[in-house]
């Protein structure tokens, strides 16, 4: 048996295609610039071509959500910066086409992948999977087709691109399983789209089997069993029939209010990332957007996104949610999220230092173009901003003192602004949780940032191995901060949402109900489970859960305690 992570739902039984691309050595050597650069301008084109048809091949399978992941590669091919970074050094280097290529976009793919943001970290897949395309082509390399497997069959590759996965066929692919990749990589999302089951970062898988042998996919353990026996077999075709069944009933509840059986009602909502992401939210019944990360227009951008750039892309996702609640957080960059135009001076500790709020308030002209951009989308939706990484109530006054001030502004100028904008603020920093009951007095709404929450709270830095252990949830004192999160915002008549990865957790839905939570954000492919498991629950019980989970000493006896308690 081998262990992974369970990126994509399901059970299967099938023979391993076994995927292994074409090794290729990039080498530096001298050349005609004259010559390389026609090599790579023919080699992108052919990229362009085949991406295209992909996505069209790809259109009958995919959801707009997933197909959007295309225009992103055509962008990415297309992407005027890269190509005269790459055709820079060839003429200024002397040097060939795929070494100039695999330099540039090597030093993005590191960018990318230095990242705390998992879902941020995912993206260098894209430029990986393009630029491999386009080296492939210049060197003459002849790419595998996955569209022609014509057997049930489970993929068991090094790692598959988003491409990789939309050749997929359902009749023959029921799965795969790759040595490397995260739950948001793209390939992994669109596993989901496809409801095919998929298990990602199973190291030495690609030595453990070969084409032909005969493997049992567990994707919601994230176990691969190799060349199990019949007994095995017979007891992982149950499982996978009564999985099958659950999600045809999960399926009942995409239409559905999230209300306890004893009549209180919450809000599922979905974090997005772009606004393509709105269909995925839609499909899944999600009833809000709680959070938007809005860093995405600046990141996949090669300067700041201007005031109608961001404006657009606002009303977009404001429009797609015909009335219902979008939560857009500002501009969420420095730390780990860096922007090549935008150099910010290195940092000990840039977690704890310039960044988020802290960047903007200083940088009064990047946050004046989003406030003035959000405030002209504000009427085509049901907008709130919120802002993060808010540690004092001096930050949150200035910032909500500078959305106010170019309000005026734009209605001064005749151009027409929503007057039931929310204004809100991320609790994210443990000082700002402890002087909640103070915030509320000024602020619409609070949304849980649980990612950080935490691992402030616990001084434990949540991609450190080492540390790991510490990441703890359903720690008593991570509970009690929730708690006095909420209780500060309900005793002056506001609401409370979470858009950390806990909101998400089914462990966790019953004792954040208990605790009184209102909104729960999470990946769209969350909020149908989430719902069921919420719709089951009674409020009273789980306030009596809460209560006794604050007085638990350990992270271990709080999930014995959820354990015992929601059957």
């Amino acid at each position: 048996m081998l262990k992974g992570i369970a990126a994509s739902s399901g059970v299967t039984i099938a023979k391993v295609y076994k995927y292994e691309t074409p090794a290729i050595v990039i080498e530096k050597k001298s050349a005609d610039p004259a010559v390389e650069t026609a090599k790579y301008d023919e080699a992108v084109a052919v990229s362009k071509k085949e991406i295209e048809t992909i996505k069209e091949k790809a259109a009958g399978r995919l959801s707009d959500e997933e197909l959007a992941i295309f225009d992103a590669h055509l962008m990415v091919v297309e992407d005027p910066a890269m190509a005269d970074e790459v055709k820079g050094m060839i003429e200024n280097e002397k040097v060939n086409a795929e070494y100039a290529l695999d330099t540039v976009a090597g030093n993005y793919i590191a960018m990318f992948e230095s990242l705390d943001d998992e879902y941020m970290r995912e993206r260098a897949a894209d430029i990986r999977d393009v630029t491999t395309r386009i080296k492939y082509h210049i060197l003459g390399v002849n790419i595998a087709d996955l569209s022609l497997i014509d057997t049930e069959s489970v993929v068991v590759a090094h790692d598959l691109t988003p491409s990789d996965t939309a050749q997929l066929d359902k009749k023959y692919a029921k799965g795969f399983a790759t040595e490397i990749g995260g739950r948001t990589s793209h390939s992994a999302i669109m596993a989901r789209s496809l409801e095919l089951p998929a298990i990602v970062g199973v190291k030495g898988i690609l030595e453990a089997v070969k084409t032909g042998d005969v493997v049992i996919l567990d994707a919601l353990k994230g176990e691969v069993i190799v060349n199990p026996d019949e007994a095995t077999i017979a007891k992982y075709r149950i499982k996978e029939q009564k999985y099958n069944e659950e999600v045809l009933a999960l399926k009942a509840f995409k239409d559905k209010d999230t209300v306890s059986v004893d009549g209180h009602k919450i809000t599922l909502a979905a974090n997005i990332g772009t606004p393509d992401d709105v269909i995925g939210a839609n499909d899944n019944g999600a009833e809000a957007i709680g959070l938007y990360r809005t860093e995405f227009l600046y990141m996949n951008s090669q300067q700041l996104p201007t005031e109608e750039e961001q404006y657009e892309a606002y009303k977009k996702v404001l429009e797609a949610m015909n009335g219902k609640q979008v939560v857009v957080r500002t501009l969420d960059i420095g730390g780990d999220k860096k922007l090549p135009y935008l150099p910010i001076d290195p940092e000990m500790n840039p977690f704890l230092g310039y960044r988020a709020i802290r960047l903007c308030l200083d940088r009064k002209e990047i946050f004046r173009t989003q406030l003035r951009a959000l405030c002209r989308a504000s009427v085509y939706g049901n907008l709130c901003i919120m802002f993060p990484m808010i540690a004092t109530l001096n930050e949150f006054n200035a910032a909500k003192a500078m959305f106010q001030e170019e309000k005026a502004k734009l209605l001064a100028e005749g151009i027409q602004v929503a007057d039931n904008i929310q204004v809100g603020l991320m609790i994210e920093i443990p000082a700002a949780a402890v002087l909640a009951d103070q915030f509320a007095k000024v602020a619409d709404f609070f949304s849980i940032g649980t990612n950080d929450l935490i691992q402030y709270s616990m001084a434990a830095d949540r991609m450190s191995e080492k540390v790991a252990y510490l990441y703890q949830p359903f720690n008593p004192s991570i509970l009690r901060l929730i708690k006095m999160t909420i209780d500060g915002a309900h005793k002056e008549g506001k609401w409370v949402g979470m858009c950390g990865e806990m909101a998400g957790e089914p462990d966790a839905i019953s004792v954040l109900m208990g605790l009184g939570l209102d909104e729960f954000s999470m990946s769209a492919t969350s909020v149908l489970r989430a719902r069921k498991i919420a719709n089951g629950l009674s409020y009273e019980a789980m306030k009596d859960l809460a209560a006794k989970a604050l007085q638990q000493t350990t992270a271990e006896e709080v999930l014995d305690l959820i354990h015992a308690t929601v059957k």
